[in-house]
């Protein structure tokens, strides 16, 4: 069973909106969340710049008046994902706000055209895991040409078809209603969306950064920090924590480990492609609208928010139930995946000029380090006896190594 999700679907499994390329985006991530002048114990944030009015705005007025501070993780959810208003459920920005990898070459996307004679003689069904109505009416329309169904409520997928090959598709709201079974996992820029929280290093100790209203101006957001410590102080920071400024996605965690329970159980595997860093970078949190960056407290609804994922973090949700590799930059696992000799032969294919500078202008794209190249991350997870070597006596009877992990190791021709 192959299952896929949210678009940037959870593919599966496969998660997610389906990739997302954002430029331009801060190459450091280092830069601290109040800028110099502040003081890291004042407790708030300068003023964002004057927010727009739209439904999200008034419904998080309403509510900051009625219940004070919200977590920056509330407010992300309501601004991404409010059923009325919120900029997934509303409409998503594939091709306004944000542009897919899989659009920027066909390199990336052309391996499932491949196999699409080899799956169709197999039991294998899709899964996607898609929160945003419109993007899952795009997702139908280009894989099943629109020939879908809504089930009614009471059943786990809210909308199933076949696919052009011939493939039953179904979509769900959330990997849990996924049904269990050897699976696949795909999050191609999934995890990046789901909500943080903010943490910041004062001299009184850790902590949260929270958005309220700013009290000179009424129709305005702003950070502030808690006057104290909060639950998501007290269970998100690591005691070894050095960097001065944290963000935690609990969300991201849960995620992990069912996909670690699910993999350890049924077997399968799970790869995540998204930005992303080791643990090592502290303010990643970003807008964008129409292609360019955007105030994340301006018109909330109105813009894509993310966070760079931190890799280090999935490893420990993991738990040591599965295996993990990675993260590894995206220019070197599509060279471990045979990009390169792809690319000779989609050029020596090519009889027009135009065609060959497309494939070598979205080589660039994807391959360049100052690009997507060393941005872009691959994480995978495994189970355990994938990796490890087989018991001495099976390994007595076959000296051959155990097979690499595509992508994740230099792909050797023989």
């Amino acid at each position: 069973m192959v299952q896929p999700w949210r678009s940037r679907p959870l593919l599966a499994a496969a998660l997610g909106l389906g990739g997302r390329r954002r430029l331009p985006r801060s190459r450091g991530g280092t830069a601290a969340l109040l800028p110099p002048g502040s003081g890291s114990g004042s407790g708030t944030a300068p003023a964002a710049r004057p927010c727009s009015g739209g439904g999200v705005l008034r419904h998080l007025l309403l509510k900051l008046r009625a219940t004070g501070p919200l977590t920056v993780a509330e407010y992300m959810r309501e601004a991404l994902t409010n059923p009325g208003q919120g900029y997934y459920t509303r409409r998503g920005g594939v091709g306004r706000d944000f542009v897919t990898a899989p659009e920027v070459s066909q390199v990336l996307g052309e391996v499932f055209n491949q196999l699409a004679s080899l799956l169709s003689k197999c039991d294998v069904s899709i899964h996607l895991v898609e929160v945003s109505p419109k993007l899952s009416e795009s997702q139908a329309q280009m894989l099943t040409g629109g020939k879908v169904q809504s089930n009614s409520e009471d059943e786990a997928a809210y909308m199933k078809g076949i696919s052009k090959t011939g493939i039953p598709i179904y979509w769900y709201r959330g990997i849990q209603d996924v049904p269990q079974g050897y699976s696949f996992y795909l999050a191609h820029e999934f995890l990046d969306a789901l909500p943080i929280h903010k943490f910041q290093r004062t001299e009184k100790g850790w902590r949260e950064v929270l958005v309220d209203i700013d009290p000179e101006a009424p129709d305005q957001l702003r950070f502030v920090l808690s006057p104290s410590s909060t639950p998501a102080t007290e269970n998100f920071i690591q005691p070894e924590e050095t960097r001065d400024h944290v963000e935690v996605c609990p969300e991201a965690g849960v995620l992990i480990q069912r996909l670690a329970c699910r993999i350890e159980k049924d077997g399968g595997a799970a790869l995540i492609a998204d930005y992303g860093h080791d643990g090592t970078k502290t303010d990643t949190f970003r807008g964008f609208q129409n292609h360019k960056l955007h105030d994340v407290l301006k018109a909330p609804g109105t813009a894509d928010l993310t966070a760079d994922v931190d890799f280090s973090y999935l490893r420990k949700m993991a738990q040591g139930k599965i295996a993990t590799l990675g993260p590894i930059k995206q220019r070197e696992f599509l060279k471990n995946m045979g990009v390169d000799l792809r690319m000779q032969v989609l050029l020596q294919n090519s009889h027009d000029s135009a065609t060959r500078e497309q494939l070598l202008h979205s080589y660039d794209m994807l391959m360049n380090p100052k690009k997507m190249g060393d941005r872009f991350h691959f994480f995978a997870l495994l189970p355990h006896y994938r990796l490890t070597q087989p018991h001495k006596e099976h390994h007595l009877q076959s000296k051959s190594p155990l097979p690499p992990v595509a992508g994740f190791g230099e792909l050797l021709l023989k």
